[in-house]
């Protein structure tokens, strides 16, 4: 089980290249950046290198996603768009030697175009694939829970399940939220044993806040043992909200690291 920290929700007190150093202060030998096209490769190769760090996993730029739109993968009108992204983030990919690339599916406001919307993206999921898998990236997709997204594309692990099903592209797999799935309702320890194989990347949290394992109701202990036990080669992603200063929430690490002292080798 390998450890990543998400530099775009931990240690967002701080600007954003100084968080390399925090996060390597707290042991993490690998980190994770949501959208990190504001800064150029250069400078996150630059703070890699200087705190002996490595990048795991950025996401294709998503449009107005974030701000509350239907972003670019499952919008039928935006697929040049769409297509630029992922040139886009193939350069940082590429620069930044990143094993694996996330796609946001959207979201779709007209339910009565939901499929044509699906098959759009089950499309633009496949020229990702292609365009990332001859530099040797993974691609993963996400499904994004309805209360914090009601509209969004994908919601749930059967979801995800259907469409590499369907596919069946050898580059293409799950990314497994354990916060969003556990919101769902998903065995998450079951899912996680069953399907360890078809997940290229998991993140966590804790449910209901969001924020750091031992706020909530999940059993990190008990999933935690489960994915190291598990098949899953990939890196788990620390992605939640610090509930205080970002270094005063990593109890949870520290109990970790002592059964599982392998957690932060890189």
């Amino acid at each position: 089980m390998k450890l990543s920290a998400n530099l775009s929700m931990l240690y967002t007190e701080l600007p954003f290249l100084k968080r390399f150093t925090a996060a390597r202060r707290d042991g993490f030998r690998a980190v994770e950046i949501q959208f990190p096209y504001d800064t150029p490769i250069a400078d996150i190769r630059r703070a890699l290198m200087d705190n002996d760090q490595r990048c795991v996993l950025i996401n294709v730029p998503a449009g107005d996603l974030m701000d509350g739109g239907e972003g670019l993968a499952s919008v039928p009108r935006k697929t040049a768009e769409y297509a630029a992204a992922v040139v886009e983030c193939l350069a940082y990919a590429r620069g930044l030697n990143v094993p694996s690339v996330n796609v946001l599916p959207g979201r779709c406001f007209q339910p009565e175009r939901r499929e044509e919307y699906l098959a759009t993206f089950k499309k633009n999921l496949v020229v990702t694939a292609n365009s990332l898998a001859p530099f040797g990236i993974t691609t993963t997709f996400e499904a994004i829970n309805r209360f914090d997204m009601p509209d969004f594309l994908l919601s749930t692990g059967r979801e995800m399940l259907a469409i590499m099903a369907e596919l069946e592209h050898p580059s293409i797999k799950a990314q497994f939220d354990i916060y969003h799935m556990a919101r769902m309702g998903v065995d998450v320890p079951g899912f996680l044993k069953r399907h360890a194989r078809r997940i290229g990347h998991i993140q966590f949290a804790d449910m209901p806040g969001r924020n750091e394992p031992g706020t909530g109701r999940l059993r990190f202990r008990e999933i935690f043992g489960v994915i190291a036990a598990s098949d899953y080669e990939g890196w788990v992603g620390a992605e939640y909200r610090p509930s205080m200063a970002t270094p005063a929430t990593m109890g949870w690490l520290r109990e970790l690291q002592e059964w599982h002292p392998q957690a932060l080798e890189a």
